[in-house]
């Protein structure tokens, strides 16, 4: 485990969104390759997955659902961005999502100051996102918050602090969020590289292992499942 990891590990009491939401109300979601029971729903629009989400939500006395880091997914294939004849395909998951509804607010993880934000557009993509930089213990790295409302981006400006627990932004719509239904990507960074407002959320199997490395388990400082 890296010093990085480490330190993600001993910081307590995380809230990525609205706080009043507590972790037994957090259901798990498989949306990855080997769960065959994904192929028994229509989920071919954003607007069937929201409802295949809700009635996951509602059958298990439940408000968000979250997983997917590492996770090989289909759920990609309908955008070229994530696929084009020159690579090989991007299927797996680099961060964590929080499935629930439009307009809930994001909080932000940690202390930290605005690094980037962009509203990255087009079917699949963030959206509306936000990157954090952070300082712990002297070492720097950075969280992703994507799939937000536009509203989140005005009157945000490069430098600004948020405190750890104060809202950020809020959750957005399919028709402004890359077309999914409303959930939140986080991701945690260790080097952004010259990445401004944008960082890959999905990767090769050849390229996994960089990427692994990179992006550490979001769950080591959300501590939503043991």
């Amino acid at each position: 485990m890296s010093n990085l990891e480490t330190t993600l590990k001993n910081i307590q009491n995380v809230e990525l969104i609205d706080s009043s939401v507590d972790h037994p109300y957090y259901f798990p979601i498989d949306l990855s390759v080997s769960n065959n029971e994904l192929s028994k729903h229509n989920l071919g629009t954003a607007a069937d997955f929201q409802r295949y989400v809700e009635n996951i939500l509602a059958s298990n006395n439940s408000t968000v659902a979250y997983g997917g880091y590492k996770e090989e997914r289909n759920l990609y294939k309908k955008s070229p961005i994530f696929k084009n004849n020159k690579t090989e395909e991007r299927n797996i998951h680099l961060g964590i999502d929080l499935w629930t509804k439009a307009g809930t607010n994001v909080l932000s993880a940690l202390d930290g100051t605005i690094h980037s934000f962009k509203n990255n557009v087009g079917l699949g993509d963030y959206g509306p996102t936000i990157i954090l930089e952070h300082r712990l213990e002297n070492q720097q790295f950075y969280t992703l918050y994507g799939h937000l409302a536009l509203e989140s981006l005005e009157n945000l400006k490069i430098g600004a602090f948020f405190k750890k627990g104060e809202q950020l932004a809020v959750l957005g719509e399919a028709s402004v969020n890359g077309n999914y239904a409303p959930h939140l990507h986080f991701q945690i960074i260790k080097n952004l590289g010259n990445n401004f407002g944008d960082y890959p959320g999905v990767c090769s199997k050849k390229d996994l292992a960089f990427y692994l490395e990179n992006c550490p388990d979001p769950n080591l400082l959300l501590k939503i499942q043991a």
